[in-house]
């Protein structure tokens, strides 16, 4: 049975602590505006300009052409050297990501009737997306140099596919539309787990907690008092970064309040019930945040989808992944701003988010104890 006016009086105690607690505040509200900006503007999967060194050894007309095609790329950022060894060199050393090489007798294969005038695209494998982007990028400017050259000669360059592509959802392909509500999940992973992790365990450190078990209180109302207040702190601080996410890094939403609320809430009862669960069980705030670090933000961080694609994952970890809370609300957060209220992919991941605050809620109340042993 809850006692509504001692629950009242637990929870403003509670939210005092909280206010006259420097770290609280920074990590629910400091933190979260750093974890933005960074991933907002510090973290950049698009590349616009990628360094390659040109090697020219053929001085004919289509050779030159060729290279001015590469220099005048806008993708494109091309150093011209004069052998193979010094672009090599310069590849060893990192300070370009790719080298294309025309050879001496380039000119003479193309006007020569089936013969194969070829280019040499070196790349840097040491980073495989960046070499993806040399190979792309050069891809593109021979292609096109083969059109114009064949317009200019009067022939007709055959096209047998017509492709023609599509985004949906992030049409301007900006990773930022897709890290920034990634990055949500973690700052709530950080609100939730880590400063619920504290609470208890603060308590059993102070020894305020023998006090607090001398008075009537339940359980219930001894666990409702740690939750509501970091409940409350948990959606002010998901809200903050929603509107700076949207009015300040420029991400667009296209989900309803509503559902954001009713995905964030879920979310966040089991952020805060894990964080519970690790202080009521350790008693102690080292080892709560420490145990919190490696059991909620970790895993959110490397095997929510977040960063890395689930697809990829080796089998024994991928199954792991439908055990993380953290997956459905990335997936989430990333649907309610880049497409909306989709609920064949909202409507499972409330489910799960609803039975792992359950979950964790729950075995937090089976683990507290109104007596000092453990």
């Amino acid at each position: 049975m809850i006692n509504w006016r001692r629950l009242v009086a637990l929870c403003r105690k509670e939210t005092i602590q909280i206010f006259r607690d420097p770290s609280s505040n920074l990590i629910a509200f400091v933190l979260p505006v750093i974890m933005l900006f960074i991933f907002g503007y510090g973290i950049n999967l698009d590349s616009t300009k990628v360094k390659v060194g040109l090697v020219l050894e053929d001085s004919g007309r289509d050779a030159r052409l060729l290279a001015q095609s590469f220099t005048g790329s806008p993708y494109l950022l091309v150093t011209q050297v004069g052998s193979r060894s010094e672009v090599e060199a310069l590849l060893t050393a990192g300070k370009v990501r790719g080298a294309v090489i025309i050879p001496a007798d380039f000119g003479s294969l193309l006007e020569r009737p089936g013969a194969v005038a070829p280019v040499q695209i070196l790349t840097d494998g040491a980073e495989p997306n960046t070499a993806t982007f040399v190979e792309n990028y050069t891809r593109a400017v021979w292609q096109h140099w083969l059109d114009q050259r064949a317009r200019e000669r009067g022939e007709t360059v055959p096209q047998e596919i017509d492709l023609q592509v599509r985004i949906w959802f992030n049409p301007s392909a900006i990773s930022r539309n897709y890290l920034v509500p990634g990055s949500i999940t973690l700052i709530m992973t950080v609100v939730g787990a880590l400063l619920t992790s504290l609470v208890i365990a603060r308590e059993w450190e102070r020894g305020t907690m023998e006090a607090m078990l001398a008075t009537p209180i339940s359980r219930a109302e001894l666990l409702l008092s740690k939750l509501l207040p970091y409940y409350v702190l948990g959606m002010v601080s998901l809200l903050v970064c929603v509107g700076m996410a949207i009015m300040v890094l420029g991400v667009p939403f296209r989900g309803s309040l509503a559902m954001l609320l009713c995905i964030g809430t879920f979310f966040l009862f089991s952020a805060l019930g894990l964080g519970l669960l690790l202080s009521t069980v350790t008693r102690n705030q080292f080892n709560a945040a420490q145990s919190a670090l490696n059991v909620a933000f970790m895993p959110a961080m490397m095997l929510s989808g977040f960063i890395y694609e689930i697809s990829s994952i080796p089998p024994f970890l991928r199954a792991t992944t439908y055990l993380i809370p953290a997956k459905y609300f990335v997936a989430s957060m990333q649907t309610l701003f880049q497409a909306g209220d989709v609920w064949a992919i909202l409507g499972p991941n409330l489910l799960f988010l609803i039975a792992a605050s359950v979950f964790f809620l729950g075995l937090t109340a089976r683990k507290t104890r109104r007596r000092l042993d453990s």
